[in-house]
């Protein structure tokens, strides 16, 4: 969770917030696990939810695969959990604006991971205390006496950010906790809040995740002090009483804050049973698309200190590193806990600092990826993480009894061609293999005007071996200047071909290679007639296969 620059609270509810702040610090020097006795204001069991809105002219940048919030600004995820069928996601939320600020969590559901429901502010942030990113346990076992074995609760570990009169001295950060007994619609704070603090108090300690360790029987917190590049590690039984494990640190990109780190223990794919351990890790400034970004690291965790195996060093180019994704819009990820599938189910905010809080969407701002199921793969001397979308995710995409599948296979030689007006949508899912043996470079045009002159285009050269997303083109950019034009990453060739699987929406690009290994995410502003899609080729002939999965209209 991004510290951004400090925005005023919400001045109309400073008043009311003053005496809100009195009631809570009150609370704060219980040290036993009774519980609030109020629920979280902002909360409402009986209130209906939200679905999402459909994008139109006058909104033409909603999307309608991903999830986002009615109206108002959105980033990280948090709290991510599956209860009783139910995905449910957690979000850092400004209630009250289209701007970071007034640091809240939203929440949605979803029972596919793409139609989202949006429910209301699960846990509101006030003057004393706004409430940043963290994760959601369920308490099965009732380790922390906060519900019955009868109603065990879900348990959110989150980052509180302390204003006047909070517990701690206003700009600290530090670990509290929350409660639910009716499957995330209310939640209570607990009363010991907050339950793990550095001493002294930090400004840049923060995005608790929670992961069970079955050989100690004990789960592990992971935090960051963020302005450090430290990982901090800690273990408990209870999830309310926290005892320090070791620090992480030394090793990666260190350009900027490390954030909302995660640990997780993953079977290597043909690996006999082989496991391994990895750490995923959010930094801004300095990913490999510029700004934001998200590197991974692999290796052991003995139940007290994470060691990384073969990690780039401080310093190194940034292509040493590992990255989860080669575009500049994913960050702040993290799994979802309890998915089913028996892989880990990762889910993203689609932003970049760099640029996030300039985007020209209205009413809204800030939107989430697809989620992704990771797989873990040994390829050479290193472990890599593959990322395919999650499979609840990928039903919904080409369910038969609402979409609608349309195919076009070409030949293409020194020109672009039409693909026509069954791949103008502009929310589809798109299989490509392009065989670029006799060919110097080819690619696809997507959201294309009717000169040609714009579109998103997501092209291959052979000779570098490159797979390259360019959105110089596409759309708005005029709001930044760090909106970077394109991006690009290494993609070797298999037969003489390429094959791409393309999740197109209103504002968004996702660019999967077939195998997983490499992701390019991009945001992109087109205008609302442009739905033109072309192929190219350069150089040579290129031979095109493509399939398009999309609503029915």
């Amino acid at each position: 969770m991004l510290h951004s620059p400090d925005r005023p609270f919400h001045t109309a509810r400073k008043a009311v917030l003053a005496v809100v702040a009195v009631v809570l610090t009150v609370f704060t020097s219980s040290c036993t696990p009774t519980p609030d006795a109020s629920p979280s204001a902002g909360s409402s069991p009986s209130a209906v939810g939200i679905p999402a809105p459909a994008a139109s002219e006058s909104d033409p940048w909603r999307p309608a695969a991903h999830l986002t919030a009615s109206q108002n600004w959105i980033n990280d995820p948090n709290g991510l959990v599956y209860e009783n069928g139910t995905y449910h996601a957690f979000y850092q939320h400004n209630p009250h604006g289209n701007f970071w600020g007034d640091m809240s969590w939203g929440h949605s559901t979803s029972t596919d991971l793409v139609h989202w429901t949006q429910r209301p502010v699960a846990m509101e942030g006030s003057a004393s205390e706004e409430i940043f990113s963290g994760a959601i346990v369920p308490d099965t076992g009732n380790a922390s006496g906060l519900g019955t074995a009868d109603n065990p609760p879900l348990v959110a570990l989150y980052t509180s950010s302390y204003g006047d009169g909070g517990a701690l001295p206003k700009g600290s950060q530090a670990q509290s906790v929350a409660y639910s007994l009716d499957h995330g619609t209310s939640w209570t704070k607990y009363k010991g809040n907050p339950v793990l603090s550095l001493r002294p108090a930090s400004n840049n300690f923060r995005d608790p995740k929670i992961t069970w360790y079955e050989p100690g029987k004990y789960w592990v917190m992971t935090t960051v002090v963020a302005d450090a590049q430290v990982v901090k590690l800690f273990k408990s039984t209870d999830l309310l009483h926290w005892n320090f494990l070791s620090d992480f640190t030394g090793v990666g990109a260190q350009g900027g804050l490390w954030e909302v780190p995660e640990l997780l223990q993953m079977d290597v794919d043909g690996g006999n049973g082989l496991k391994k351990w990895v750490m995923i890790l959010s930094i801004n400034p300095g990913g490999i698309a510029g700004g934001s970004g998200m590197q991974y690291f692999v290796g052991e965790f003995d139940g007290t200190r994470f060691t990384a195996e073969h990690a780039a060093k401080p310093g190194n180019p940034l292509t040493d590193s590992q990255w989860l994704d080669h575009g500049a819009d994913f960050y702040a990820a993290n799994t979802i806990a309890s998915a089913p599938g028996g892989k880990p189910v990762l889910l993203g905010w689609m932003g970049n600092w760099d640029y996030a809080q300039s985007v020209p969407s209205t009413p809204w701002r800030g939107s989430m990826a697809i989620p992704r199921q990771l797989s873990l793969v040994a390829t050479g001397d290193r472990f890599e993480l593959h990322s395919t979308i999650a499979p609840a995710a990928e039903g919904a995409l080409t369910d038969a009894k609402s979409s609608e599948v349309h195919g076009k296979n070409l030949t293409v030689t020194d020109s672009t061609d039409s693909l026509g007006t069954d791949f103008g949508s502009r929310t589809q899912l798109i299989d490509a293999e392009m065989d670029v043996a006799a060919s110097a470079e080819a690619g696809i045009v997507l959201r294309a005007s009717a000169d040609g002159k714009a579109g998103l285009r997501i092209s291959y050269n052979r000779a570098t071996q490159t797979l390259k997303v360019d959105r110089s083109a596409a759309g708005t950019s005029n709001f930044s200047p760090k909106f970077s034009p394109y991006h690009q990453a290494s993609v070797p060739t298999k037969d003489g071909k390429v094959r791409l699987r393309i999740l197109l929406d209103s504002s968004s690009v996702e660019v999967f290679t077939q195998d997983g290994s490499v992701v390019i995410s991009d945001t992109f502003f087109p205008q609302w007639g442009n739905t033109g899609a072309a192929a190219s080729s350069t150089g040579g002939t290129t031979s095109f296969k493509f399939s398009s999965t999309r609503q029915r209209p």
